[in-house]
């Protein structure tokens, strides 16, 4: 072994004639080696045949089905004061439970008998709306009486026209009657005269009639005054009437104008009664917003305003609401890239945090501790993240989801595609190309019913 003999031992002693050499010695160990990799070679290439669900991974939480039930902040209308907090931090309320009283920070609303006092000035503005109201009434009334005493008077003058043209007609025989005997009493004279100067009557009678002659003149002139006098009250009768109409006009005119007067005013109360009623309404619920109430079953999570004396504008959060009622979904995010791999009511595999799981993604039905769901919103706009958000459902059909699993725990998903074999989607992958494109069954029935 040193080297220090010149002999060697080997060519000496022959290890094959003993049992332990023969077992040392003649044993091959690299035939049972090139089985084993014979073996592999051949199980690697049956592997390769085998199938794998292509998937879309994608990282989200645990969110809830329906906006409703997810958690809220719970703000106040109007602005305010915080005067007593009645609920603390992790207690459980009712639909309507009063979580905190508030109170009035604005001046105008200071008045604690707003209310009652809005009231008030709602009774006296309703009592000028009756009053306007019956003096309406009380104009109609008297624009009727204007009315019914201008048809009498009209009558009246109608009647009075009417006298005078008959005395005109009776004026007219008179003095024509008149102009008649003038004539006869200018005949009679002329004849007096000539008989007179033939000698046949005395100048006497001549004169008698030529008396007569000018009192039938006389008569005649007097009975033409008659006329153009009932000719002057025909007139004076329609002027009458013309004066009856225009002053009985204007008296209903002013009645009306004071009657549209009464009804704008009642109008305008009408309005400011209106008014008055959804100031008082506004007040009421003014009012009872004053007690901030829970929206739904909830529990408290958080105060964000805390103490007493803290003032806040409207709209800002007082306090964190979890609703006690949800339905468990998850919010996953995939690539654009995936995005038309992903179609309503697809499957997919969830794994959540905190529980233990073993994954195999391209063979879902060997792994361990996922869960099921169902595809039942894909967003159509890019999130922040540049990614597209999808909403996930349980799967009925599956395992249910942990009792104890929580809204905002994360949560890895899988969505299962195509069954493609494993040479083809390492083919794949090793060049860069996307799962397949791909319809489902459901859309490609639809698209054939069109067709």
């Amino acid at each position: 072994m040193l080297n220090i003999s010149q002999t060697e031992l080997v060519k000496r002693l022959d290890l094959i004639n003993y049992k332990s050499g023969q077992r040392v010695l003649e044993r091959r160990h690299y035939k049972y080696f090139n089985r084993f990799l014979t073996g592999a070679a051949i199980a690697c290439v049956v592997m390769l045949f085998l199938p794998w669900t292509q998937n879309v991974t994608g990282n989200g939480y645990v969110t809830t089905l329906t906006p409703d039930q997810r958690p809220q902040t719970i703000q106040s209308p109007i602005p305010g004061r915080i005067e007593q907090w009645l609920v603390r931090e992790g207690d459980f309320v009712a639909k309507g439970d009063t979580i905190l009283r508030i109170s009035e920070i604005k001046n105008e609303y200071f008045d604690p008998n707003l209310v009652k006092r809005t009231g008030q000035q709602i009774d006296a503005k309703t009592m000028s709306v009756s009053s306007y109201s019956e003096k309406v009434k009380a104009l109609e009334n008297q624009i009727g009486a204007l009315a019914q005493e201008r048809q009498l008077k009209l009558e009246q003058g109608r009647n009075k026209l009417m006298q005078a043209r008959l005395k005109v007609t009776t004026d007219s025989i008179d003095y024509i009657a008149a102009q008649t005997n003038l004539k006869i009493a200018e005949t009679q004279l002329l004849r007096a005269q000539t008989l007179n100067n033939e000698g046949l009557k005395p100048m006497t009678e001549v004169e008698e009639k030529r008396l007569k002659t000018q009192e039938t003149q006389a008569k005649l002139i007097s009975q033409e005054n008659k006329l153009l006098t009932s000719r002057n009250e025909i007139i004076n009768a329609q002027i009458d009437l013309n004066r009856i109409q225009q002053e009985y006009a204007e008296k209903i005119a002013k009645a009306r104008s004071d009657q549209f007067t009464a009804q704008s005013s009642q109008f305008d109360a009408e309005a400011q009664v209106s008014k008055l009623e959804t100031d008082r309404t506004n007040y009421q619920m003014r009012n009872d917003l004053y007690f901030i109430t829970a929206p739904q079953n909830g529990y408290i999570n958080k105060a964000i305003f805390g103490g007493l004396g803290e003032t806040f504008k409207e709209g800002e959060p007082l306090v964190n609401v979890m609703p006690a009622d949800y339905d468990l979904a998850v919010e996953t995010f995939v690539e654009p890239l995936d995005l038309p791999l992903i179609h309503l009511g697809e499957e997919v595999r969830v794994q959540f945090d905190g529980w233990p799981a073993i994954v195999f993604s391209g063979w879902p039905n060997v792994s361990y501790g996922t869960y099921g769901a169902k595809v039942v919103a894909v967003e159509t706009f890019i999130s922040d993240n540049g990614k597209y958000r999808v909403l996930l459902a349980p799967d009925e059909n599956d395992h249910p989801w942990p009792t104890a699993l929580r809204a905002g725990s994360g949560a890895y998903t899988i969505a299962l595609l195509e069954d493609v074999p494993i040479w083809y989607e390492l083919w794949r992958r090793l060049n860069g190309f996307p799962p397949n494109y791909y319809q489902p069954k459901t859309t490609k029935d639809a698209d054939k019913k069109k067709k």
